[in-house]
Order: C-alpha cells, then structure tokens, then sequence
C-alpha cells in the first residue's frame, strides 16, 4: 500500500480546512448533485456564524457520527467493464479522439486506485478527517481543555470496515495532535457492527430481505432507470469515446458478456464520479478530469439515477413504510443514551466519536427528519429531482456527519446539532428554547422523539 506522508496530508488538511471547500476536483465541473454520495467533503457552515450558547451554559460533552473520508472505488468493475469495451474498440481502430485518451487515463485511475486499495481512504479522504476533527476542537475548545484538566475518556467506535476505522484513527490522532493532554484520552478504536453496520447486522434482516425481494422496489428503480432518456444519454456518453458503428453494436448487444450501453455509460459516470475523491492521486495533484468524457447534462442524469437507489433503498423510499431507515433508531437511541448518561451522572465520557458508512448516515437522516430527508414518495408520484428535495450530495457526501454539542447550567442541558457542520434544527415538531435559536432542551428533544424512562 502507497503510503502518504504525514505533510502531504497535513498540506491538504490545510487547504480542506476552508470552508465551503469546492465540491468538484480541479477543472471539474459545477454540478455538485451529479456526483451523489460520492460527493467529497466541505464544512457547510464557517464556525464563525454559528449561535452563542444562552447565557450562563457551558459545554459539557459533544459526540458524532461521521461517514469515512474520501476513498477510492470499492472494486475494479468499472474500469475492468469499459476498458475492455475499449481494447475491443482500439484493435478496431473504433475509438474517437478522445476515446484515445480515455483509455490511459482510465488505466492510471485504476492503478491509483489500485495502489491505495480498493475502499480504502485517499489522501484527501485522510486530510478531510483530520480536517473535521481540527475544526471540532477549535469550536468547543473549552471542552477539550475541561476533558484534558479532568481525564475524561474519549469513547472511539467503528464499523469495523477498514475505511471507517482508519477515519476513526485519524480523527483521534488529530484530536491528539490539537492537544497532546488528550492523548492517553482517546481509547482505541473499537467495533460495534450492530450500532455502526447496522445494515449487514442482525438488527438489519427485515431490511435486507426487503431490498432482495421487494416487487414494489425492484419495479419502481427498473421504471426509473429503463427509460428512453437514460437510453439516450448512455448513447452520448459512449460516442464521446467509439465511434457510432461501434456504439450501435454495444447497443445491439454484440458484447453483452461485458456489459449493456446503459451499464458502459455507468461505468464511465461512475469513474467521473470517484475522480474527486482521488485527486490527490492525480498526476501533480492537478485533479483526473474525467468530467471530459461526459456532459454535465448526461452526469446529471446518471446522477439523478444513482440518487433515486438510495433514496428507495436507504433514504425516504416510500411514504407507507419506514423499512428503509427504521433500524437506524439503534443509532439515535445510543445518541440520547449517551446524552442521558452524561445528565444522570452515570458517564464521565468526554466525548464520543462514531465511524460508519452512507448506508447508515442516510436512513438516520430519514429517521430524524434532517434537511432534504423529510418527505417521502408514492408510487404514483415518484422520485424526481424537480420533486424532491433528496440529493445524496448533500445528505451523505464522502466524510458527512451529524454532531450533538450538549451544553450545562446548573441541572439543565441543552443540546445544538450540526449537520455537515452546519447548525441544524431538530424537526419540527421539537421545540427550541427560545424562536430561531438552535438549541434545544434536552427533556425537550425526549419528549419530540418520544422517548420515556423504560428507554431512556
């Protein structure tokens, strides 16, 4: 495995730290939505304009869930798919100018890829957490020094995936570096899959028989995805690389052992769309620039694709069922855990940090009614960017995380959500203390989310 120097992820960290960071690598293009949950990381909010806490209260505890950083591509099927439809097309002397070049390019990814490990964090993956981690501590720096002064744990939890237990490793160490006194703080990393993977866990069979057998589902995402427009746009992907005889054979099914034009053109999106996260990884660091060999138009669309799974499969889905984001109350129920603990006295935890994946983020979001997760479809009226709000850009980009900083003044507590690092109301049926402010009473958030003394 390629290592990466402590500066060289420092040196990014740097340049990540800014807010509003750019969504897209180098030379890439605007559209932010097309990249979907492979969206890299920027902070949402400049710390600088959040809220003062009311008077008199001080933080007490903070805790987190945050999605693994940036990473490369969890397999080499898309590269092995079109690159083979691209040797085909080379020894045919089939390629368009541009397909000339895709090809190498592709390769170089791949490699890139490849070096780091499939699923494994990039160097921007790295420096996005320790990124986050840096800002944490500069919020709630009279936290840190509270936690330092009074030796209170840091509890540390992960998937057990390698990439969110990296990200857990980095958080801490950055932690660590911002204040050496947290150090022998900071515990190490351990794993609970039913809190943190929840969805190949016990807690997650009803879900998972859903996804494999649910007719409603797989009919809905075949309507979505088996349209004339996505028929249309694969056919302007694939000619920007061979040339029209040989994308009307991919299209006749001539190479169907590799793959459809619709799946040759998602293979091109999806490299498009992983670029960002690998652009440190990129000759001189100068970004791959994939976004060449698809229009904004047809990555929008193939976007808009992508976002329709996982808001059917992970997100909001359908209005008449909570399938979808139900067993994610195992990770809100340890969130007011974790918080009433800290009330009642029975933790002397400082803090508690949590690393997972998109399939956990966004049904949490769904379940906690956060931004761009509150409404759901029927099947006469489905998924539709014009229609809805749902953008896994936005709800579950690479390195997203929701953060509770929980606040005291005498017996009372009041927590503040950030989400992406943006001050975030509770839904709405919760109740803040005082209009617009974002924080809430603690027995005020219990009784919103409807939580009583056998569960609390």
């Amino acid at each position: 495995m390629r290592r990466v120097t402590p500066a060289a992820v420092l040196g990014v960290a740097a340049l990540l730290a800014t807010p509003f960071a750019a969504q897209a690598a180098p030379g890439g293009n605007a559209h932010t939505d097309s990249y979907g949950t492979k969206a890299v990381y920027a902070p949402e909010q400049n710390s600088r304009s959040y809220q003062k806490a009311p008077a008199g209260f001080t933080p007490v505890f903070t805790e987190n869930v945050s999605r693994h950083g940036s990473r490369s591509a969890t397999d080499s099927s898309d590269g092995d798919l079109i690159l083979a439809l691209w040797n085909k097309a080379e020894a045919e002397g089939q390629l368009t100018a541009m397909g000339r070049e895709f090809g190498p390019k592709t390769q170089a990814l791949e490699a890139a890829m490849s070096t780091i490990g499939y699923g494994n964090l990039s160097a921007r993956g790295k420096a996005e957490i320790q990124a986050t981690a840096t800002r944490m501590a500069k919020r709630l720096p009279t936290l840190f020094a509270s936690i330092a002064k009074n030796k209170e744990p840091i509890d540390v939890v992960s998937s057990g995936q390698g990439r969110a237990v990296d990200s857990a490793n980095l958080y801490g160490a950055a932690l660590a570096q911002n204040d050496p006194d947290l150090t022998s703080l900071i515990g190490a990393t351990r794993t609970d899959k039913d809190l943190l993977y929840f969805h190949k866990a016990a807690g997650g069979a009803a879900y998972r028989d859903y996804i494999a057998n649910n007719q409603r589902l797989a009919t809905t995402l075949t309507s979505i995805t088996d349209q004339p427009k996505t028929h249309r746009a694969a056919r302007d992907v694939l000619r920007k690389l061979f040339t029209p005889a040989f994308v009307d054979r991919i299209t006749a099914g001539e190479f169907a052992s590799i793959g459809t034009d619709v799946e040759a053109a998602t293979a091109v999106y999806n490299l498009y769309a992983i670029a960002p996260a690998m652009s440190e990884e990129s000759p001189g660091g100068k970004g791959w620039g994939m976004d060449r060999y698809i229009s904004a138009r047809d990555a929008d669309w193939f976007g808009y694709i992508s976002d329709a799974e996982d808001f059917y499969e992970k997100g909001p889905g359908f209005a008449d069922s909570d399938i979808t984001y139900k067993m994610a109350g195992v990770l809100l129920d340890d969130f007011f855990k974790k918080v009433e603990a800290k009330r009642d006295g029975t933790s002397d935890l400082g803090a508690e940090l949590r690393f997972t994946h998109a399939e956990e983020i966004i049904p949490l979001a769904a379940l906690m009614g956060l931004p761009g997760s509150t409404k759901a479809v029927t099947v006469e009226q489905p998924y539709t960017y014009a229609g809805n709000p749902w953008r896994g850009a936005t709800v579950a980009p690479l390195g997203s995380n929701i953060q509770w900083d929980v606040y005291r003044k005498g017996n009372t507590y009041l927590v503040r959500m950030l989400y992406n690092e943006k001050e975030t109301a509770f839904k709405a049926a919760c109740r803040p203390v005082s209009k617009g402010s974002k924080f809430y009473d603690l027995n005020e958030l219990e009784r919103c989310f409807g939580r009583t003394p056998s569960n609390g």
